[in-house]
Order: C-alpha cells, then sequence, then structure tokens
C-alpha cells in the first residue's frame, strides 16, 4: 500500500506547523519530511524556505533545548552537549547555548543535587556512598573533575 504524495505546498505547510510549535533543528525536519515521503530535490528547498522564513533556526533551537535541559531537568554541560551533538547542531551554536548557563547557578544546582543524593543513600557506608552520588551527578552530565570537587566538599561537612 503506497501513501499519497505530498505536494511540495502540502509539505511545506505541514513542516510550517511543526517547526512554529515548537523549536526543531535540522535532522528533526529532516527526518519528518522523509516520514512524509518528500522527494529528496524538495527537501533542500522546504529547509531553505523554512530557514529563510525564520520557522529553523538552529541558534535559537540550541539555545531553547540546553536552556530547557537545564532549568527543567538539571542535566549538566557534558550531557547538553552530547545530545545537541546527537542532533548534529553546529559546534559554534552548542558553544553559545552553554554560555547562557551562569556558572554560579550551575555550581549551586550541583552542590545541591550532590546534598540531596548522598542524602538519599542511607544505608550505605561513606565511601560507596560517595561513590554513587558521584556517579549519579556524572550520569546527569556534570563535568567528572567538578564533581569530584564539590562532592569532596560536601561530604566534608
Amino acid at each position: 500500500m503506497y501513501k499519497k504524495q505530498l505536494s511540495k505546498e502540502q509539505a511545506l505547510q505541514k513542516l510550517k506547523h511543526y517547526c512554529a510549535y515548537q523549536e526543531r533543528c535540522h535532522s528533526e525536519v529532516k527526518e519528518k519530511l522523509y516520514s512524509l515521503g518528500v522527494w529528496k530535490k524538495d527537501q533542500d528547498e522546504i529547509i531553505s524556505t523554512l530557514i529563510e522564513e525564520n520557522y529553523l533556526n538552529e541558534e535559537r533551537f540550541a539555545l531553547a533545548f540546553a536552556g530547557g535541559k537545564w532549568r527543567v531537568k538539571h542535566w549538566g554541560r557534558v550531557k547538553i552537549k552530547y545530545e545537541l551533538k546527537q542532533k548534529q547542531v553546529s559546534d559554534y551554536c552548542i558553544k553559545k547555548a552553554l554560555k547562557q548557563i551562569e556558572e554560579e547557578e550551575y555550581l549551586t544546582v550541583l552542590r545541591k543535587l550532590a546534598e540531596e543524593r548522598y542524602a538519599s543513600l542511607k544505608s550505605d557506608q561513606y565511601l560507596v556512598r560517595k561513590k554513587k552520588t558521584m556517579d549519579h551527578l556524572m550520569a546527569r552530565g556534570f563535568e567528572t573533575e567538578l564533581v569530584r570537587q564539590v562532592v569532596e566538599k560536601e561530604m566534608k561537612k
């Protein structure tokens, strides 16, 4: 069974709604075009139209993505950078997105997460609690060296 082929104009309208609903990166838009069955020659034209009309902006996407993952999920810079790389966002946009995370706030959240995690591991002995806390924070995407410093400092209290 074949899907009905969308015209270029229909595909463009669908993609405008898709991009207006939420910030998208180029790779997500390409996947959507592929899933809609749009011809390869039309895909590039549609993407350039979306960029020209400001529906698609990689820098804006990177800033929104990094800001959201940081504020809502408290992901660390390492994880945010990795996820943006997976979405094929340029290094320039990734750097700019990570710059918006304020250092002071970053360290405050890291300390708070370290305290919460360490406190939640009551039954384990000191070194096990410390290791599990560090592993947890690194899995959240915080830098290894920062995690080590914070955990060393916090656990001396």
